[in-house]
């Protein structure tokens, strides 16, 4: 096991401090800063109660140090490896980009099985990790969605919107609505309001005519459209009733509801199921201590533990049983999953290679179409 070897390879340098730096009678041991890259908000604060303080609190020479970057992530690790200064230790991305900086060989390959904790009952990473989760140089760490949520104080009680078609239907359900300035999702809801079955969009997707076909019932409710950029800005347009409907990641509109007390309502129907995980950049100055960290942060009861803070299901099979009660509510948070078999019933698997195969070209495309 690598964390194994790493482990010595600690102990063989604090060894080394006590015998040349430290006054007699006394262990010194540097603190070594390790950058965490991740979402911010809500997200960063679960991973900063279930992984980041209890592993700190068992190494003494770890400091983690959160950078909120990871909307911008390819392109601050592209900028790096290019500048030859890799300041960033561990980076928490999207698998489509993952892929993309994998290819671009700026991020570190991983072997799962080698670097990676076993379940309890010995089933190997490679096995226990959900199936598709895995890439070669990505590794989950949650289940989550990109849903659809609307302020309930902006619709009469008897008259409450329940699915993807009412999110374009701004006749019967007006106000405006706030979307990420992305194509993914977007355009597959847009299909999925149009009629197209949720296992056939991105074959549609995937031809000219589904392009075109896609923008055109976007362009239905466009004057009604704000756009946003950072995750915290949908629940905050929600909040302000500057919009009706917003976009935005499950967790956070967990959060402005449940412990915020936000009058929100989820809209399951067509949610956009994604993985979202940890990617090591390569030609990092301190990539054995990342290791080390990752073996502890993904193995089965620290997945379980981040369920603990926010609504994202374990991306690991064998952390699923150990999902509880939220930790300051105490709530059963089995019922806000998206994997709940009631949330789970019209999904959209976001597709990574669909992704990483047309992407440049649909930003490109979204991006003007914005503008327009």
């Amino acid at each position: 096991m690598i964390a194994k070897g790493f482990g010595l390879l600690a102990i063989g340098a604090a060894a080394g401090i006590v015998a040349f730096g430290a006054p007699q009678g006394a262990v010194a041991q540097d603190k070594t800063d390790l950058t965490v890259v991740s979402w911010g908000g809500a997200y960063t604060d679960s991973q900063q109660r279930a992984y980041h303080e209890p592993y700190m609190k068992k190494n003494a020479n770890i400091n983690i140090i959160n950078d909120d970057s990871s909307a911008n992530a390819l392109a601050g690790l592209r900028a790096q490896a290019l500048a030859g200064n890799v300041t960033w230790d561990l980076v928490d991305m999207l698998p489509s980009d993952a892929q993309l900086a994998c290819d671009e060989g700026i991020i570190m390959p991983i072997d799962h099985d080698e670097m990676l904790a076993a379940a309890p009952d010995g089933t190997p990473a490679s096995k226990d990790f959900l199936p598709g989760s895995l890439g070669e140089c990505f590794i989950p760490q949650i289940v989550y969605s990109t849903v659809i949520t609307y302020n309930t104080e902006m619709f009469p009680k008897d008259k409450q919107p329940g699915t993807v078609e009412d999110f374009f239907n701004t006749a019967d359900y007006p106000g405006r609505r706030a979307i990420q300035d992305r194509p993914a999702g977007n355009l597959e809801w847009a299909l999925l309001a149009d009629g197209v079955p949720a296992d056939k969009v991105y074959d549609v997707l995937a031809t000219p005519e589904g392009v075109n076909r896609a923008f055109k019932k976007l362009d239905t409710i466009k004057d009604s459209l704000v756009f946003w950029t950072e995750g915290s800005q949908a629940p905050q347009l929600l909040a302000d009733k500057e919009v009706a409907f917003a976009t935005g990641y499950n967790g956070r509109m967990f959060n402005a509801a449940q412990v915020e007390g936000q009058p929100f309502d989820i809209i399951w129907d067509g949610q956009l199921v994604e993985w979202d995980g940890w990617v090591v950049p390569a030609d990092g100055k301190n990539t054995e201590e990342v290791m080390e960290y990752l073996h502890f942060a993904t193995d089965t009861q620290r997945l379980a533990d981040q369920a603990k803070y926010i609504s994202y299901g374990p991306a690991r099979a064998s952390s699923s049983a150990l999902v509880g009660k939220h930790a300051d509510l105490g709530i059963d948070m089995g019922p806000h999953m998206p994997t709940h078999p009631d949330n789970y019933k019209r999904p959209i698997v976001l597709n990574n290679d669909f992704w990483t195969d047309y992407g440049d070209q649909l930003r490109e495309r979204f991006a003007s179409w914005m503008l327009q």
